[in-house]
């Protein structure tokens, strides 16, 4: 089941199962979106895969998920609470009040800092209610989040649910495919061992054949061309040692170094984003020449493959930290390799990261856990905290700018937030 079919994993995810000759019979999608034009668009499609390829897979839909919960092997979730995920309100509000108000430059405003912390507030109550749903109708399916804030809305799901499940990003894929053109190298020649928490995950190992390629990814720092398509990584890199999962742009709002004055994001090619209501859809071919069948990077429909065949599945998932990462706090929600089949997710231990990594990854769990614990307890001073340890937010606003800024976006999102009261 596809919680979130109108986005644009709806018809990506869709498209992936039905490429694999697992699912290709004796199968069925449910598709699930309150926004009834988007389901209808993207059942439309499905349904053209599945008639055009001749398959016997089996396509359900219903603006009430719970309608179609029932027997689900699989959940996977992507969802926006309140409006469009990225144009319109809240998300305008998220990312351009703090910024046009009080000068707090984000970059995406969805996973941490300010704007990442209200996402969370005012999609908790609806990711938590699928959960207990899943506990109802599904009790043993596996859910799969693809929804940001990623690794609060892990925490979440494990702290509040007993709902097996596991959180899933393309960064670690993303990263690898940008790797290996800076370098040269054919994708599908690189070794690597990557683990961190969501966003902020580290390629702590890179080779090929054997020969470490960290040498020749630190003369990048020489070479100005490859330096200037990814600035903040491989400035990260240049300090810390370590190549960084997610891009530039995003990257740049986890740590304090980049977006607190407009001469340093000049410095590192930061635009401010300033955000309408012009959404980034994606458009379905619905009418053209029928698509091939091709499973595109994303993990989902490969893990669903492994726990039905038993053929064992490798990706990087996000979980809770049970002894995973041992200088990382137990319980913080993790980013590391993970084993699937048909015992379930089976994520690999990883050690110790390299000291300065950890405490990186920790000025970003400090505002993680305590936005989860002020959704769990009610608790809006809470909240206001978690906003207060976000490293960029207390490097550039005073707690008293701070405190107004937060009274100001609670009051605009108030009708999002009725859960405190």
């Amino acid at each position: 089941m596809i919680i979130g079919a109108g986005s644009f994993f709806g018809s990506k995810l869709s498209r992936d199962i039905l490429s694999l000759p697992v699912f290709q019979q004796d199968t069925t999608i449910a598709l699930c979106d309150i926004n009834a034009e988007k389901l209808d668009n993207v059942a439309r499609y499905v349904q053209r895969l599945i008639d055009g390829h001749r398959l016997g897979t089996k396509l359900v839909k219903s603006t009430d998920r719970r309608a179609v919960l029932g027997g689900a092997s699989f959940v996977t979730t992507s969802i926006s609470a309140g409006g469009p995920a990225y144009a319109g309100f809240p998300f305008t509000a998220e990312l351009n009040m703090p910024y046009q108000k009080y000068g707090l430059s984000q970059s995406v405003a969805d996973s941490i800092g300010v704007g990442g912390i209200f996402r969370f507030l005012r999609t908790a109550p609806i990711q938590l209610g699928v959960c207990k749903d899943m506990e109802e109708l599904c009790p043993k399916a596996l859910l799969l989040n693809y929804t940001n804030p990623m690794a609060m809305l892990t925490w979440l799901h494990s702290a509040g649910s007993a709902i097996a499940n596991v959180g899933l990003c393309h960064s670690v894929q993303n990263t690898a495919r940008e790797l290996s053109n800076y370098l040269e190298i054919d994708k599908k020649d690189l070794v690597f061992t990557v683990a961190g928490i969501n966003h902020q995950a580290w390629y702590l190992t890179l080779n090929k054949d054997g020969e470490d390629l960290y040498p020749k990814l630190r003369k990048c720092l020489d070479n100005p061309e490859t330096l200037d398509k990814d600035r903040v990584r491989f400035e990260m890199m240049r300090h810390f040692g370590y190549f960084v999962t997610e891009s530039t742009r995003h990257c740049s709002e986890y740590h304090p170094y980049f977006r607190r004055t407009p001469e340093l994001r000049e410095r590192y090619g930061l635009d401010q984003w300033i955000a309408d209501d012009t959404e980034r859809g994606h458009k379905l071919d619905l009418d053209g020449e029928l698509p091939p069948l091709a499973p595109s990077e994303e993990y989902a429909s490969g893990i669903m493959q492994a726990c039905v065949t038993d053929e064992p599945y490798v990706f990087h998932g996000n979980v809770m930290n049970t002894g995973l990462i041992d200088n990382l706090p137990p319980n913080c929600c993790v980013e590391v390799q993970c084993l699937v089949n048909r015992s379930g997710v089976n994520p690999c231990h990883v050690g110790r990261l390299p000291t300065q990594l950890a405490h990186l990854n920790l000025t970003n769990i400090a505002p993680q856990e305590l936005a989860v614990e002020a959704f769990l307890k009610r608790d809006r001073d809470l909240a206001f905290q978690a906003c207060a340890l976000d490293p960029l937010t207390r490097a550039t606003l005073s707690l008293e700018d701070l405190r107004k800024l937060f009274d100001e976006l609670w009051a605009a999102e108030a009708a999002l937030l009725t859960h405190f009261a």
